[in-house]
């Protein structure tokens, strides 16, 4: 069986909420925490992942949280690499609540974290994507991912496919609330594009 590149989507939809000291990183950025992925289901890409496979591969993966490497881009490429121009955030914990892994995502003041971080406090909804590297084997009505699945990192996408996974964004002392999410959110991705002082038309 040859190895491909796998996506698994699920959804990221900010929540209003008051925040306390602790959902604000170390460096200021803020903090959205939720569902990355789920073991023993068919996905809504037809996948099953066996919890054995998800723990072994969370195991590694927690070395790159450890060192403050486990970053993910915003949008996903069909590539093995990730692109440090289009990082978004970083994973700055993960955890096991039943069969789900969790995890505590820290956006970054990146070009792509700042558009991330206006589309959420936005409430606009987005997916929030494991990428890896295995192959897949038929069982009845599923795929089954294989032992050589190799988890690479987890990306924020606009095409979700799962709608049962909610993260939570909360910023100290304010609440995010939006009457015309879409106007924000195009009004401060202009403001980052002009920023320089070379506005493209929008």
């Amino acid at each position: 069986m040859n190895k491909q590149v796998l996506v698994e989507t699920r959804l990221f939809t900010a929540m209003p909420a008051s925040l306390s000291e602790n959902n604000i990183s170390k460096r200021g950025n803020p903090l959205v925490e939720g569902i990355l992925a789920t073991a023993e289901v068919k996905n809504g890409n037809g996948r099953y992942y066996s919890k054995d496979l998800w723990e072994r591969e969370i195991n590694k993966y927690k070395v790159l949280v450890d060192e403050n490497r486990a970053m993910g881009e915003l949008d996903h490429p069909d590539s093995t690499i990730i692109n440090l121009q289009n990082v978004s955030h970083n994973i700055a914990d993960m955890w096991w609540d039943g069969d789900n892994v969790m995890g505590k995502i820290e956006i970054l003041p990146t070009p792509c974290g700042n558009i991330l971080k206006a589309l959420v406090e936005s409430g606009i909804t987005v997916g929030v994507s494991s990428r890896g590297m295995g192959s897949l084997k038929p069982m009845g009505e599923v795929q089954e991912v294989q032992d050589d699945f190799e988890l690479l990192c987890w990306d924020f996408v606009s095409t979700p496919s799962n709608p049962d996974s909610f993260m939570h964004l909360v910023k100290e002392g304010l609440e995010f609330k939006s009457s015309n999410s879409y106007t924000k959110v195009n009004s401060v991705i202009t403001e980052i594009l002009c920023a320089n002082g070379s506005c493209p038309i929008i």
